[in-house]
């Protein structure tokens, strides 16, 4: 008999065991063979002829056979096991030998679009309360933070100058009138000169047809009716330039009237004071002091700058809610109500504004908002972590591992960038599995152990 193979793992093994097993299944057959041949003889012969073996014999016999049928068993199963025990060790040293790489499956995210944007609020409406009037604040009627109706008087303004005015004004208008009166009466003188001036050009120039007077003195009353006429006339335009002269002196006392009522300064509309630069006491000047800021916050609205690529899901009517650090827990509902249209060429951002009711004033102007935009899609695309992401010159790319455990590096087209995870438009499908925070391990073709990464909430 041959030595048996040191190396369990060789084939020589394996026909080893096979060999000894058949060796004692025979040995085993021929002992059975000849049991039944001497019970065949047995019959055949007489009862005096017969051998009848003794217990001890048959006790020896199935002993034998028992350590026989161990004796073959294990020279068979021992070292099959053997075998096995070292295909799995070699195994699982090829397998720690492999770099352990972590891997995600690629998943798709519910049919809710979220879109959360910051935005800043503003009033709806809001307007520098300037003084129309020159002088001093006399009295000053309301303070920052008030709320105040349309025409509510703010303050009021001391001009005695304006007073002056208004009452040179109204004397320049009765100085005109006068004038006016005086010019009345030089027509009425006029027209009577012109009267008598054609009665008489009348006659003499009847008498010349008679041949009575000369002709000479025929021409000059005549000539002299004619410049009453003229004289006439201009007076009529004097008149009337008077009279024009009235009305702009009656147009500069309403003007200053005007201006008086200027002296009280009021509301332009219901809303809430937010800036007061002036006291008692202070001089301003027309045009040029600011006395108040009103804004109107009954209804706010929140300017945001949507990216390009998500500028064609917005459309004025969508809903949209507003958080404020402010106000934890709570959201606002508003309305889109118009956009821009056109995207800033600067920023490549499409300007939208949300209109939210602040009848409680729990928001204030100035403040910096998170609008969501979240929407239903029917089709959404697959969502991975952002740290998934290879970029290289050759595009962006992901390490996609395949199920022979071999790392694929995939080029993909990104969409939306929400921080921690990025949409992917093509070049995955849901259930991929793809190394996260990819290294030196990730190239074309590498053998890896992939261990799952537990999921994110």
């Amino acid at each position: 008999m041959r030595p048996l193979n040191p190396n369990p793992s060789e084939p020589g093994d394996i026909d080893l065991a096979h060999s000894a097993e058949e060796r004692l299944l025979r040995e085993n057959e021929d002992l059975r063979r000849q049991l039944r041949e001497q019970q065949t003889r047995a019959h055949s012969v007489s009862p005096t002829e017969l051998w009848r073996p003794s217990g001890l014999t048959i006790t020896v016999i199935v002993l034998g056979l028992t350590i026989l049928t161990v004796a073959a068993f294990f020279a068979g199963y021992i070292p099959l096991r053997k075998r096995q025990a070292l295909i799995q060790g070699e195994a699982q040293q090829f397998e720690q030998s492999l770099p352990r790489v972590e891997v995600i499956q690629v998943e798709r995210p519910s049919q809710r679009s979220e879109l959360v944007l910051p935005g800043n609020i503003e009033a709806v409406a809001e307007a520098p309360i300037l003084a129309r009037a020159d002088g001093y604040i006399k009295r000053r009627l309301v303070d920052i933070g008030d709320r105040v109706r349309a025409g509510q008087p703010l303050a009021e303004i001391e001009a005695p100058e304006l007073d002056d005015q208004v009452r040179q004004a109204k004397a320049a208008v009765d100085q005109s009138q006068a004038v006016l009166q005086q010019a009345l009466a030089n027509l009425d003188q006029g027209k009577a000169n012109m009267g008598i001036a054609k009665v008489t050009a009348d006659r003499w120039k009847q008498l010349s047809s008679q041949g009575v007077v000369s002709r000479q003195d025929n021409d000059n009353y005549q000539a002299q009716y004619q410049a009453q006429v003229a004289n006439v006339q201009a007076l009529e335009k004097a008149i009337a330039a008077q009279r024009s002269n009235i009305a702009a002196a009656e147009a500069n006392v309403s003007r200053l009237n005007e201006m008086q009522g200027y002296r009280v300064v009021k509301a332009p509309f219901d809303g809430v004071i937010t800036v007061r630069n002036v006291d008692a006491g202070a001089l301003v000047t027309t045009g040029s002091t600011l006395l108040f800021r009103i804004a109107q916050t009954n209804t706010l609205r929140t300017y945001i700058n949507v990216p390009q690529t998500n500028a064609s899901s917005i459309r004025p009517g969508q809903p949209a809610h507003l958080s404020v650090t402010n106000r934890p827990g709570r959201t606002f509902a508003g309305t889109v109500t118009r956009t821009s249209n056109a995207l800033d060429p600067n920023s490549r951002t499409l300007l939208v504004e949300v209109q939210v009711p602040n009848s409680d004033g729990a928001l204030l102007p100035g403040m910096y908002a998170q609008v969501d935009f979240s929407s239903s899609r029917e089709d959404p695309p697959v969502l991975i972590p952002s740290d998934t992401l290879i970029v290289r010159a050759d595009g962006t790319q992901v390490a996609v591992v395949r199920p022979d455990h071999t790392v694929h590096m995939q080029k993909i087209a990104v969409g939306r960038d929400y921080g921690d995870r990025i949409e992917v438009l093509s070049g995955l499908h849901e259930g991929d599995s793809i190394m996260t925070n990819p290294g030196d391990t990730a190239r074309e073709g590498v053998q890896v152990t992939p261990v799952a990464t537990p999921k994110k909430p």
